[in-house]
């Protein structure tokens, strides 16, 4: 007998050809999976409460005042516990996308998509918050078969409506908890007490944000998964065979086969056919055919085969985390060359991200010359030149700045206009001129050094050329 499963002629090809939401008149199947139950859905309720706690409490995090998380993408502002980061920060943010996804394909490489079935904001909102709200009106995956399939009662219109109205909320809550991250929860605030008038466009954004949050979760649902989500897709050519994925132990399983009395046990695998794995899958497909990009890695299988398991007497973990290798060979190659070289390369970029945000500075000082202009003589010993400076307050606090000139030793900055002073998470464009003693100038252009100090703080280092007369 051939160690493929897909080589067994027993097991059913069919599912190849098309999707279990799909029927055979090409119409969309609705999926109701059967409660799960179990550790591992235990497991994942506990940190879907964590997860849901954490991503609705970050917006009321402040930090003197100030929100601790802010992703203001129309004003370009984000800010990560508490510190701002501005369009200048752009590398930071480069950098920091690029370690994400190699992250996201490491991830994927080594353990599958278990990133979609315990942590992923679609599967968490709508397993552990939208279906758990359709068992407690609706009754059990059966009960909702025969309430779907009933004529229009008093009794369904109520479900209907009362389950209907709740989803609304829930997409209106995450609606609104999303706008916070964007705009800061007293933004929101201002939005919900202010008069409409004054903020149209903003409940108008709430209430179709609410849309089509509501049509995700009350009937887009799996599809997303299926159809819509990139990283799917993806996982097709990220995974080998020593992926650690949920799987099912064909060598153990097949053949599969229901219990009759007075059989040899021998003759058949651990697998009595139950169909249980099947009928508790929210993307509905059958985890025996082996691995399949349907798969969220819920764990849901895991559990229902363990609770018959225990039934018929049997070893539980028939399905498992686990590798093809694993189940084929006995033998895992998690650390294989794949992974290490994506290791290798996450550490590296892990190290640039470290060193770009430890090297950032809260305020960003750019001093080049006035261009076009040369240089000009005030008086017969001394000349000057003509500065841009261009600075960036990233902090929350205004701040005073001064120019020291380090070299030439007698260099002299003067302003024009009002001192340097930049308010909190703003920006200062001015100039400033430059006198140097024609006795300090070395030739056509001179090395000039220039300490910023911010309330007496040195606080950045700048050399620029000075530019003089050609024949000096």
């Amino acid at each position: 007998m051939s160690s493929d499963p897909f080589e067994l002629e027993h097991v059913d090809q069919s599912y190849r050809d098309s999707i279990g939401t799909i029927g055979a008149d090409g119409k969309r199947k609705w999926v109701f999976p059967w409660q799960p139950k179990g550790k591992l859905y235990n497991y994942r309720t506990a940190l879907s409460i964590v997860y849901l706690l954490v991503l609705f409490g970050l917006p009321f995090l402040k930090y003197n005042g100030h929100p601790m998380f802010l992703f203001n993408v129309l004003e370009r502002k984000f800010i990560l516990f508490g510190a701002i980061f501005w369009p200048q920060d752009l590398v930071i943010f480069g950098v920091a996308m690029i370690t994400f996804v190699l992250f996201v394909v490491l991830f994927t490489v080594a353990f599958g998509r278990v990133f979609c079935g315990w942590v992923c904001p679609q599967t968490v909102f709508l397993e552990m918050v939208f279906r758990k709200i359709e068992y407690w009106i609706d009754g059990s995956a059966a009960n909702q078969v025969k309430l779907k399939n009933s004529p229009w009662t008093r009794e369904k219109i109520v479900k209907r409506t009362l389950k209907h109205s709740i989803f609304f909320l829930f997409a209106f809550l995450i609606s609104n908890t999303f706008l916070a991250y964007m705009i800061s929860v007293d933004g929101l605030y201002k939005i919900i007490t202010e008069p409409v008038s004054e903020h149209a466009v903003g409940l108008t954004l709430i209430l179709i944000f609410s849309g089509v949050y509501y049509f995700v979760f009350a009937w887009f649902r799996e599809q997303v998964c299926l159809i819509a989500c990139p990283y799917g897709r993806l996982q097709g050519v990220m995974l080998d065979k020593n992926s650690i994925v949920v799987a099912y132990d064909y060598k153990r399983g097949e053949p599969r086969g229901h219990i009759h009395k007075g059989e040899d046990p021998a003759s058949k695998g651990d697998c009595i056919d139950c169909g249980m794995c099947v009928k508790v899958c929210p993307t509905a497909i059958d985890i025996r055919n082996g691995t399949q990009l349907e798969c969220v890695n819920c764990t849901a299988c895991i559990d229902a085969c363990d609770e018959v398991m225990e039934k018929v007497q049997k070893p539980k973990r028939l399905i498992k985390f686990t590798s093809e290798s694993a189940i084929s060979t006995g033998i895992s190659h998690l650390f294989n060359w794949r992974t290490r070289a994506y290791s290798v390369v996450l550490i590296l970029l892990l190290g640039i991200l470290i060193t770009l945000i430890a090297s950032r500075k809260n305020i960003d000082t750019t001093i080049l010359r006035s261009p076009g202009l040369l240089f000009q003589q005030p008086d017969s010993t001394h000349y000057s030149n003509l500065f841009l400076i261009k600075t960036i307050n990233k902090t929350y606090y205004d701040a005073n700045l001064k120019i020291v000139v380090i070299e030439p030793s007698e260099g002299v900055v003067k302003s024009i206009g009002r001192d340097i002073k930049i308010k909190a998470e703003s920006k200062y464009d001015g100039q400033f001129f430059l006198v140097i003693p024609s006795s300090q100038m070395t030739g056509h252009k001179t090395k000039v050094v220039l300490d910023i100090y911010r309330d007496g703080e040195k606080i950045e280092r700048v050399k620029t050329n000075f530019l003089g007369p050609i024949y000096q």
